[in-house]
């Protein structure tokens, strides 16, 4: 970046704290980090509960219990599948050992070599702010 006449006092890089704790498996009222065990467990459970009630009338004990067997079975498949997913996945962790958000003040004509250097390091991401 100096090499192409960015000065020092136009850069600021500051690194992210990572979160120390584990996420927790089930989500509060209160509090919730987008980590949720229910949304395959739902899927399941509505399609199972939907196939059990439609081959239920084909079946002995009728669409209701075959529906209430689809139902919790789903549930509990879907709840084991994505508990395991988590678990494999050490409670959604990612694998980036170290982010720094990088802000630079430049003039219009600069922005294209900028962008070039900042893409060629690995950025995540990168924007444009216009005043």
């Amino acid at each position: 970046m100096e090499q192409s006449g960015i000065s020092n006092e136009k850069i600021l890089a500051a690194p992210l704290d990572k979160r120390a704790e584990q996420r927790k498996l089930f989500d509060t009222i209160h509090r919730a980090d987008g980590l949720s065990l229910f949304d395959a467990s739902a899927m399941l459970g509505t399609c199972l509960m939907l196939l059990g009630a439609i081959y239920g009338y084909v079946l002995k004990w009728g669409p209701i219990i075959w529906g209430i067997i689809g139902a919790v079975s789903g549930l509990l498949l879907g709840f084991l599948i994505k508990l395991l997913i988590v678990k494999k996945n050490k409670a959604g962790t990612k694998k980036i050992a170290s982010e720094i958000v990088l802000m630079i003040r430049c003039e219009e004509q600069q922005w294209e070599t900028i962008e070039k250097i900042i893409w060629e390091n690995n950025a995540l991401g990168v924007t444009r702010i216009k005043r």
